[in-house]
């Protein structure tokens, strides 16, 4: 653990830390410990220092724990997940997940960070990651058929993630076309789906989810499009969530080449934000219109165009509701 991190776990309880006691603690100078409350504001934290009692963060953060994490997972998971990391900072989660493909490991592996100075979503777009407020989260598994193999598995994981935010006692959360998950139809967190190796053999696909769990309003000036999160969802937890999410994936990520998104297709459905509504889908040549119809059991969208119902899939594809802005 680094001397940062160390200064962050004494002030997250969310009291008064004098310079001089925290350089005992970390056995540190009181000039290291000044630098280090620096990189604590930068980090975007607000400090608050008061004469004769020293520093605290007001109110406290919950930083990631991976004991905490592994104790509220349930055995069966908890054996499927081989190594959890638990990052300070990092470009992007997925990226990690990458980098540790290149390594030489295997599945089964996961991450999650405080921060993301580079996350991303889907099409390239940027994900706001502040520090120790939401879930950044990615896990590696590994899938024999290639592509064909993970038709429909975005959606799949969907169905995950919305499990999990409703067994922390989230009720209002719908799923949209391909990745997004919404609460009150704004957008509560996405799914970014990446895959390396063998196209038609053994592969690893990288599976990352982001949450906004506590998204401070300074942070969310650079999102560009309406956003929820669960900051007054009572007794929520970072570590809570994460653990909740890591048990319900990977049970789906461990049976779903034998399930196919079959399996999955009815209770997607169920949660669909944009089942019966009027929308435009955009494809690289064209925009069209028509009524969204739920997903074909390749997780391919259903839309009718004046009683044609056709299907669509792909990375390059969007649907928004008419009359949605574009940035949707």
């Amino acid at each position: 653990m680094t001397t940062l991190a160390q200064v962050l776990l004494a002030l997250s309880d969310g009291e008064y830390h004098s310079g001089e006691a925290l350089g005992q603690a970390l056995g540190v100078s009181r000039t290291a410990v000044w630098k280090h409350l620096q990189n604590v504001v930068e980090l975007g934290i607000t400090l608050d220092k008061k004469k004769g009692l020293g520093y605290r963060i007001p109110g406290g953060i919950e930083l990631f724990d991976r004991r905490r994490i592994l104790a509220c997972m349930p055995a069966q998971p908890r054996e499927q997940l081989r190594q959890l990391e638990i990052l300070h900072s990092v470009d992007s989660t997925n990226a990690e997940a990458r980098r540790h493909i290149e390594r030489g490991g295997g599945g089964g592996w996961a991450c999650v960070a405080e921060c993301q100075s580079a996350g991303r979503g889907r099409l390239g777009r940027p994900w706001v990651s502040p520090f120790a407020k939401n879930l950044y989260l990615s896990t590696v598994w590994e899938f024999d058929g290639g592509a064909a193999a993970i038709e429909g598995l975005s959606l799949a994981v969907g169905v995950a993630v919305h499990r999990a935010i409703t067994s922390v006692g989230v009720l209002d959360i719908g799923l949209k076309w391909p990745n997004d998950i919404l609460r009150d139809g704004r957008k509560l967190g996405g799914i970014l789906l990446e895959m390396t190796g063998d196209p038609v053999g053994q592969c690893q696909v990288i599976v990352g989810i982001g949450i906004n769990v506590g998204m401070p309003a300074d942070a969310a000036q650079a999102i560009d499009q309406a956003w929820a999160d669960l900051a007054e969802v009572p007794d929520v937890t970072r570590n809570g969530l994460a653990a909740a999410v890591l048990s319900e994936l990977l049970p789906v990520l461990t049976n779903y080449q034998r399930h196919t998104f079959a399996a999955y297709r009815d209770e997607w459905q169920r949660y669909d934000a944009y089942r019966g509504a009027t929308v435009q889908i955009m494809t690289p040549g064209k925009m069209l219109e028509g009524i969204a119809s739920g997903v074909a059991n390749n997780g391919a969208i259903c839309i009718d165009i004046n009683g044609d119902v056709r299907q669509f899939s792909g990375g390059e594809i969007s649907v928004r509701r008419l009359g949605a802005s574009l940035t949707e």
